[in-house]
């Protein structure tokens, strides 16, 4: 077996009689829901087997250890166990891996959800990824160095607020950083961050005197991610 990450799936599947010959069920009325009872179950294991070898097991062995447990705990279950195989050097999680090789339902929908969503971001306009920590621009990536996207980040999770110049130096610039800027400065960041942003700069507003804003338009689209609410909405 070579190299790859491999995981088990060890399936059971029982049926338990009450009785040695019971009636035939009848036809659920149209009115009435199919009533559905547990079958049986699939455990998915992530796990290749180098890190098995690095544990002192293999994973045949991890197999038939599973199912002596499960002969002993339940000997009228049925068993198949399959190994799901990816090309050597695979990315991803072990278990993520495995669940798609294997067709799990939902490793699947979050394909499919993520492929979607690609197909969204092709699409012209811009569109703030806060959770990849990324900008696209008419689909394609822009090269923003750290600090910019920051920058707009900042003023993106405060959407419609003034941020005055002081608080955008206070809040990404640390005391002991080499370069930390003055107020005046970060009008030159905040115009390199234009220029990136190219027609559609005007999404990042200039308040005379005070600091500067971010404001939506239709054309533009934030991603926030799980848990990323914006800290001015209420």
């Amino acid at each position: 077996m070579s190299n790859t990450a491999l995981l088990e799936r060890p399936a059971t599947t029982a049926a338990i009689r009450t009785q040695p010959d019971p009636a035939p069920l009848a036809t659920p009325s149209a009115d009435l829901p199919a009533v559905r009872s547990p079958r049986g179950f699939a455990l998915y294991v992530g796990l290749d087997e180098i890190k098995a070898a690095e544990a002192g097991v293999s994973l045949p062995l991890l197999v038939d250890a599973l199912r002596r447990t499960l002969a002993e705990l339940a000997p009228g279950a049925e068993t198949h166990a399959t190994v799901a195989l990816a090309p050597h050097g695979s990315g991803g999680r072990d278990l993520d891996v495995v669940r798609l090789a294997l067709q799990e339902p939902g490793a699947i929908a979050r394909t499919k959800a993520a492929a979607e969503d690609d197909t969204v971001e092709e699409e012209t306009g811009v569109t703030v990824d806060i959770s990849r920590k990324r900008v696209l621009i008419d689909g394609e990536s822009a090269a923003f160095t750290y600090k910019e996207f920051e920058l707009l980040q900042y003023l993106v999770l405060r959407e419609g607020r003034t941020i005055e110049r002081s608080e955008l130096v206070s809040a990404l610039w640390q005391a002991q950083d080499d370069e930390t800027p003055g107020e005046r400065t970060i009008d030159v960041h905040v115009r390199r961050l234009r220029a990136k942003l190219g027609r559609y700069e005007d999404i990042v507003r200039t308040v005379r005197g005070i600091g500067y804003r971010f404001d939506r338009h239709a054309d533009v689209v934030i991603r926030y991610g799980h848990g990323t609410p914006s800290p001015d909405r209420f």
